[in-house]
């Protein structure tokens, strides 16, 4: 997976930038807002047609995303609405730079553009809804690639090159083949009767659960377990 190659390559050179930051005070929370505040100008950038400047202003937000977790273990603020927050302004950051996308083609009457960059979108938010709803039923169901940092990487290389239209093929098609995957494996596990509904193995509590991870992403995972269970599993 993209995550954890981003993980190995990339965790000593945010562990210094983290050890720089930790003793100035700054909140996890702020840096975490400070990653919207900057897909937000991305979201802008692309709206203008400025795609390389938007690809920039990604990879600053994706700096600020693997910064807030080590930041907040280094001052002992972990905490369970850390990632809840984390995972709750993800989803608006991917929103925001297809919403631009989408004002941009239109402004450029690019009509089939515009449908690509629904597609892509729907998949964005629909490949984790996917993944948390199998991972509800049957824990570590989830299944398929297009995490968000596997999202990301294709979005800011696209915008980088100024390939968009490639990019937003790429991500038209592969997460919601991730979700299709999601749904097949889901029914296997479910559908055909393997697990009765009172045998279903019970969600992880909240305790058993990372809560920031050192690339921003097990944070995530932490608030849709936290989530899940004060829904009874809904």
């Amino acid at each position: 997976m993209l995550t954890r190659t981003l993980g190995r390559y990339l965790s000593w050179p945010i562990d210094l930038l983290a050890a720089a930051l930790a003793p100035t005070g700054i909140p996890p929370n702020v840096i975490t807002w400070s990653a919207l505040v900057a897909n937000l100008w991305a979201g802008v950038l692309f709206a203008a047609g400025r795609f390389a400047a938007a690809g920039g202003m990604m990879l600053v937000a994706a700096l600020c995303d693997l910064l807030d977790g080590p930041v907040a273990r280094r001052q002992g603020r972990v905490s369970l609405f850390g990632g809840f927050l984390e995972s709750i302004l993800d989803r608006y950051a991917d929103l925001i730079l297809f919403l631009g996308l989408l004002v941009h083609y239109v402004h450029v009457h690019r009509f089939p553009y515009v449908v690509l960059a629904c597609a892509a979108m729907a998949g964005a938010v629909m490949v984790s809804y996917a993944k948390a709803r199998a991972e509800s039923l049957v824990p570590g169901q989830g299944v398929g690639f297009w995490e968000r940092p596997e999202r990301l990487a294709v979005m800011i290389l696209g915008a980088l090159v100024n390939q968009m239209p490639i990019a937003l093929w790429i991500l038209a098609i592969g997460p919601n083949i991730t979700v299709i995957h999601n749904i097949v494996d889901t029914w296997h596990e479910t559908g055909r009767g393997r697990h009765a509904l009172g045998e279903l193995p019970q969600p992880a509590s909240v305790a058993q659960v990372p809560v920031r991870a050192d690339i921003g992403r097990q944070g995530q995972d932490s608030a849709q377990i936290l989530t899940r269970s004060a829904r009874g599993g809904a």
